[in-house]
């Protein structure tokens, strides 16, 4: 199987540099500014799983469709990553988003049609250095995929047959769509949270209404995903709300660590887009709409359009 991946960043790096060792006929679309650094120094990861350092196959334009796409960009270059891989897109090519979120899916079955795009997800703490090295954080590397329709399952099985040679024991996921609302619940509110406190989740509860606020966030997204159909599954939900009030928590979203550096976020496709569901289900989402807000003045800040 051939699999084309869009960046070799965090995620796209990590995951597709895990399949290229393991010998998967894998090539990364990137920029030719990345594509240079990767021919001089090679793909490079630090993993406390294990470093890797190999040479890969780049690519900086598509003009052959492939078996499988593997869309590993930042919500907010989706539009451009879509004209991107088009020509790589064949009669069965499947693509699998791994972006936070789900709007993606919206997105990207317009423009290629809803039995092309699979559902996908990751659970992974990585990190690019100026060097270009991936940086893994810890030992997270959850990979689920999974099919959206029917049609979709002979392929899903096949692309999973590829990727779990990859060492990193993907899974596949008859509930994907559950599954990537269930992330997307959490994620509003880990994200929402801890960009409108900076502070990361120790630090919230130590505050002294600290864990009242983030338990009402939380309840904001879930009754937003309940109204959407997706009502999180009760082993999520143990798990979200433990990860969200672990007392001592030093963790904190990439939204934070992106806002910390003074970088754009994704918090239009995250947290508004859990609002925009949220009004359009008519429920009550006061703290979405402050922590929606803070991320705008943060984004209006940061290109220097504030006005006095």
């Amino acid at each position: 199987m051939r699999i084309l991946i869009l960046g070799a960043g965090g995620i796209g790096g990590y995951f597709g540099g895990r399949l290229a060792s393991a010998g998967v006929d894998v090539q990364f679309l990137v920029r030719p500014s990345r594509a240079e650094v990767l021919a001089r120094a090679g793909l490079v990861i630090k993993s406390p799983l294990g470093d890797l350092h190999l040479p890969v196959n780049t690519l900086t334009a598509v003009t052959d469709p492939f078996d499988a796409v593997l869309l590993a960009c930042k919500a907010y270059d989706l539009n451009d990553a879509m004209e991107a891989v088009a020509p790589a897109v064949g009669q069965s090519t499947v693509i699998l988003p791994l972006l936070n979120g789900v709007r993606q899916l919206d997105m990207l079955d317009a423009r290629f049609g809803r039995n092309h795009v699979l559902g996908g997800l990751c659970h992974i703490g990585v990190t690019v250095n100026a060097a270009g090295e991936i940086l893994h954080l810890n030992t997270l590397q959850r990979f689920v995929l999974g099919a959206r329709t029917p049609d979709q399952v002979d392929a899903t099985e096949r692309l999973f047959e590829a990727v779990r040679r990859g060492g990193f024991e993907p899974v596949l996921s008859t509930a994907i769509e559950q599954e990537m609302w269930e992330k997307f619940t959490f994620l509003a509110t880990y994200a929402g949270m801890t960009t409108l406190t900076r502070a990361p989740i120790g630090a919230i509860m130590a505050a002294e209404e600290g864990e009242a606020i983030m338990r009402e966030m939380l309840a904001e997204c879930i009754a937003t995903a309940e109204a959407s159909g997706y009502t999180p599954r009760t082993e999520a939900m143990a798990q979200m709300t433990a990860s969200l009030t672990e007392r001592g928590s030093a963790g904190t979203a990439s939204m934070f660590r992106d806002m910390a550096r003074n970088g754009r976020t994704e918090h239009e496709h995250v947290i508004g887009d859990m609002l925009v569901r949220a009004r359009a289900s008519g429920v009550q989402a006061p703290l979405l709409r402050t922590s929606l807000t803070n991320m705008q003045a943060y984004e209006a800040q940061r290109v220097g359009t504030a006005t006095s």
